[in-house]
């Protein structure tokens, strides 16, 4: 479990996770955590088709798919079961350790989740600095961009060339943007991280056959989602980060302007009319991928006491010793344990370390509303 760890770093459309893929597929057993449940389901159908489906597992917050012996895990961070040995481990897009929501997890995997022969974290080239503080003895590869990525003037949403993705942050802008766009250009799918596996796989494969010319998304797709989008048009350049809205930043900008562009095809980027055209720092960052290193990642102990449900929230509230981390106060789970803790009935149950570990399964279940 102390084998030397690679981070493989470098901008989107380099071949990082088509390259991790494989590399699992050489061992005997592996697994790969993905950030989001719509590229694990994607990357699950990919090893399904190479090595069968009963060689391979999907586990998310809201799909499990385990046949009896599996030999190749396919999850979300999240969901990933660590207690089971694989030979290869991989972690995708852990720059996402900076994340408000989510970063406390990708934080752990990067100090603790390893394989038993090779151990891969996979990323943007911001969190080279960290990776180098957290993990000294790691191995540093560089992924340079298949294509050019390059900045367009705004565009007004009735006059989209083909095979365009319009990027929202929210599921109402989603449907508005869409209706917008197929009243004047005659349709349009959607993709967000809502939809069920069968309604996404369908919208997909509208967009991909050629049904329709125009997608309307969250930023979701800036998280590895593999479509043939030749233009990636914002509408705005703020989003809800579960503790309140912000201005998104030049890396993540880069990060879904990046998926504009498949191989060695070039792709653009730009803004629509309504947003207006973008500042040219913003786009000289995007264009050269050039980007702020990650000053400081979220962190929260692993050490839990289940001793008591008082004693299992004091350790959650530990203080990180390391200076780049930031202890995480806002994770649903911890929310719902401090909750509980001051329901009369349910203290009454939670006595012993079992029943205290029983509810922290339960704080942890994923909110689907």
């Amino acid at each position: 479990m102390n084998r030397p760890v690679t981070a493989l770093l470098g901008p989107t459309n380099t071949g990082k996770t088509y390259l991790a893929i494989e590399r699992m597929l050489s061992h005997p057993t592996g697994m790969v955590g993905f950030p989001l449940r719509l590229l694990a389901r994607e990357n699950y159908d990919r090893v399904a088709a190479l090595k069968g489906e009963d060689a391979v597992a999907l586990v998310t917050g809201e799909e499990r798919i385990i046949p009896e012996r599996p030999a190749y895990f396919i999850c979300t961070v999240e969901a990933m079961p660590l207690e089971r040995r694989v030979d290869f481990l991989a972690v995708d897009e852990v720059q996402l350790a900076a994340d408000r929501e989510r970063g406390h997890v990708f934080t752990d995997r990067i100090l603790h989740a390893r394989g038993r022969l090779e151990t891969w974290l996979i990323g943007a080239e911001t969190i080279r600095p960290l990776l180098r503080r957290l993990l000294p003895d790691a191995a540093f590869q560089t992924r340079p961009r298949l294509s050019t990525l390059s900045y367009s003037e705004p565009k007004r949403l009735g006059k989209l060339p083909p095979r365009s993705a319009v990027v929202v942050f929210s599921v109402r802008e989603v449907y508005e943007v869409a209706e917008r766009i197929r009243r004047e250009r005659g349709g349009a799918a959607l993709v967000f991280g809502a939809l069920s596996p069968r309604t996404r796989n369908a919208q997909v494969g509208l967009y991909q056959g050629g049904d329709v010319d125009h997608l309307v998304a969250t930023d979701a797709i800036g998280m590895g989602l593999n479509l043939d989008i030749d233009h990636v048009v914002f509408t705005g350049l703020a989003k809800f980060d579960g503790v309140g809205p912000r201005q998104l930043n030049a890396a993540e900008v880069g990060q879904i302007a990046g998926r504009a562009g498949r191989h060695v095809r070039d792709g653009q980027f730009g803004p629509t009319a309504d947003l207006g055209p973008f500042d040219r720092r913003l786009v000289d960052a995007v264009e050269g991928h050039r980007f702020a290193s990650q000053r400081s990642i979220y962190w929260r102990s692993d050490a839990l006491d289940f001793f008591s449900p008082l004693s299992l929230l004091g350790s959650l509230e530990k203080r990180p010793r390391e200076s780049c981390f930031i202890r995480m106060r806002h994770a649903d789970d911890h929310r719902a344990l401090a909750l509980l803790v001051r329901d009369s009935e349910t203290m009454s149950l939670a006595r012993g370390p079992e029943a205290v570990e029983l509810l922290w399964e339960v704080c942890r279940v994923p909110d689907f509303q």
